[in-house]
């Protein structure tokens, strides 16, 4: 979602060395690693990749090492799991009702029932159970004569639940990728990132990660090549539904995993591609982040977390059909819940008037609470600030979820009220928590405060970030296929943010939803570009900076390619008043040439291009600082990236 253009602020990347995409054009490929154009190794410069060998093992990871090495437990979870499948042994698999929680229960019990032991799912009520394995579904299990657990995507914190497991003399094995306790529960054996070695590539795996690598090590194991193919298909699913940092093996796999993915032999995600309208189109990283996952997501949300399981676990297509049909209702469903919810929260902070709390917190006992943390990210983006929505739990308890900007922690933040609060827990982007009635306005208060002084400290929370400058005359076939040698995108390598200078406004046309559509011009090039939801101005006059996510489609048969949007600013014309320590520089552009005036009144001139006639134009190497000075007006004033 997009603010108003004078509401965000633009913080454009440090410069690089170099000379430019301009004179990298010219380079042969040995001074580019991978032959990437220089924008994208601009950014991956940006990211952390400065060398040739980093930017080929992002292209090219290594493949994932001997788990057996880098997890203590595997080899006694797998001995267990070859007697239970030799004996057809029932064995419960305790999940979440997260995308994570859900995709990794499926991955272990399609596998599982495959090898020959008889998997039964059991996954928590949302609404009734809360989070995790506990006590009441132990004791259930246990009578009904199962005497082995595997908890995937839980399990390290249900202290209770396993005690009460080890008194009914029934095994578990943990699969977690959650904070480890400094007291770990009884358990058989333990599949966890932070037990690891430091540095190990298996470090970022989420909990369906964990269950591809039992998964993997059991069918090796039993020499099972099919139950293969199906762990990585639902690891796909899974890591990318969870927004799992992509590097080490999370990476290697979904290389290997998303280009199988159009033709699993999973008849439920078969008739999932086929409602999304993805299965006569290749599966990336970006269709199941924004085409499947909702779709199983939704389900943990509103309603029973065994449907996902059963449609990822049938081998029944007509089944698997009506199953997902069974889904895309329920994803109608959150769509509409979300909707509602949204516009009662705007109309709420309209009531109260101009001025925004820097906590923006708003309760209603009828809210939905599987969806309040959609609507808490959409708030986030539109205001800037961290929000909290509150739904009624009986009890006179609300239960709230929690979102914030980058930069503000919501775990210290929670942390802070602990006394105001029943229970607590999330991450530095995300929380939740629990909090009787009649606390409520003093932990509005302390919170207020928090976030009061984080602003006044960090500014406001909506800034805009592009990576590198491109020119949309670069943008072309050859240019895409060389971006998308960068992907999959996600957590931790998120698809670059471009930005282009001075473009013209050719066309502009507000579209039903909101949504804002422009035709731009730089040069010779021009390209549509798309702002969903925008926020801001829907007329345009003069020159623009754009910052936006490269796209392509195939409309009607044709290959076009696409901005989409995330800010629009006015050009800042031809100057730019530069500060360096106690120095101020006046700097202006004259066509290609860059012209620096210090308050001397003495002018330095550079061609932006390397045979540039420009009078006065430098062409020995200058001092490092006045390169540097160089390189930062050329950076404001758009002429570099």
């Amino acid at each position: 979602m997009l603010s108003a253009v004078d509401e965000r602020r633009w913080l454009l990347p440090s410069p690089l060395g170099g000379d430019g995409p301009a004179a990298a054009a010219e380079a042969p490929d040995v001074d580019r690693p991978g032959g990437l154009p220089e924008e994208l190794l601009a950014i991956l410069r940006r990211r952390g990749h400065g060398t040739a060998e980093a930017v080929c093992r992002l292209l090219d990871p290594v493949a994932a090492p001997d788990p057996d090495a880098h997890f203590p437990g595997l080899a006694v979870a797998v001995e267990r799991l070859v007697r239970c499948c030799q004996t057809g042994e029932t064995v419960a698999i305790c999940g979440d009702y997260d995308a994570d929680g859900m995709t990794s229960t499926a991955l272990l019990v399609g596998v599982l029932q495959r090898l020959g032991a008889r998997p039964q799912a059991a996954i928590p009520s949302r609404m009734d159970d809360g989070y995790g394995l506990n006590a009441a579904m132990v004791e259930r299990l246990a009578g009904e004569g199962v005497r082995l657990l595997i908890t995937v995507d839980n399990g390290v914190a249900a202290a209770e639940a396993l005690d009460r497991a080890a008194a009914l003399e029934v095994e578990v094995i943990l699969t977690d990728h959650h904070t480890l306790p400094l007291e770990l529960p009884p358990h058989l054996a333990l599949l966890h990132p932070a037990v690891t070695p430091e540095g190990s590539p298996y470090r970022g795996l989420a909990g369906v990660g964990l269950a591809h690598v039992l998964a993997t090590a059991l069918c090796r194991r039993l020499r099972h090549r099919h139950g293969l193919e199906i762990a990585l298909n639902l690891f796909c699913i899974g890591t990318i539904a969870d927004m799992a940092p992509l590097e080490g093996v999370n990476r290697r796999w979904l290389l290997d995993g998303l280009p199988q993915l159009g033709r699993s032999p999973l008849p439920g995600l078969q008739a999932l591609q086929q409602l999304a309208g993805l299965e006569k189109h290749r599966v990336d990283a970006e269709a199941v982040g924004f085409q499947l996952a909702p779709r199983i997501n939704a389900v943990g949300r509103l309603g029973d977390p065994q449907l996902v399981v059963d449609l990822l676990t049938t081998e029944d297509p007509e089944r698997a059909l009506e199953l997902a049909r069974s889904c895309e209702a329920l994803n109608r469903q959150r769509r509409e819940l979300c909707s509602a919810i949204e516009a009662e929260a705007l109309a709420l902070l309209e009531a109260d008037g101009p001025q925004r709390p820097a906590f923006l917190l708003l309760a209603q006992g009828h809210w939905h609470h599987g969806v309040i943390g959609i609507v808490a990210s959409r708030l986030v983006e539109r205001f800037g600030r961290p929000v909290a929505l509150l739904a009624g739990e009986g009890g006179g308890r609300l239960r709230a979820s929690v979102r914030a900007p980058k930069g503000f922690a919501v775990d210290a933040a929670l942390t802070a009220c602990t006394e105001l609060l029943e229970r607590h827990g999330g991450h530095p982007a995300a929380g939740g928590f629990t909090v009787r009635a009649e606390n409520v306005s003093a932990l509005q208060e302390r919170l207020d405060a928090l976030a009061g002084r984080w602003l006044q400290a960090a500014g406001d929370g909506r800034t805009v970030e592009p990576e590198a400058l491109l020119r949309l005359e670069r943008i072309d076939r050859e240019f895409w296929r060389q971006l998308q040698r960068l992907a999959p995108f996600g957590i931790g390598h998120p698809t670059p943010l471009f930005w282009s200078s001075r473009c013209q406004v050719v066309e502009q046309k507000l579209l039903r939803g909101g949504h804002l559509q422009l035709q731009l011009a730089q040069g010779e090039a021009k390209l549509r570009a798309i702002a969903w939801r925008w926020q801001g101005p829907s007329q345009w006059t003069g020159p623009v900076d754009v910052a936006y996510r490269l796209r392509r489609d195939d409309w009607q048969g044709v290959e076009r390619f696409q901005l989409e949007l995330e800010a629009i600013r006015c050009s800042g014309g031809d100057g730019v008043v530069l500060q360096r320590r106690d120095r101020t520089y006046w700097c202006r552009r004259e066509g290609d040439t860059l012209v620096i005036r210090n308050a001397a009144g003495e002018e330095l001139r550079s061609g932006l291009h390397p045979d540039s006639e420009a009078p006065g134009a430098v062409v020995d190497p200058p001092h490092p600082y006045v390169q540097g000075l160089l390189r930062d007006a050329a950076m404001a004033l758009g002429m570099a990236g």
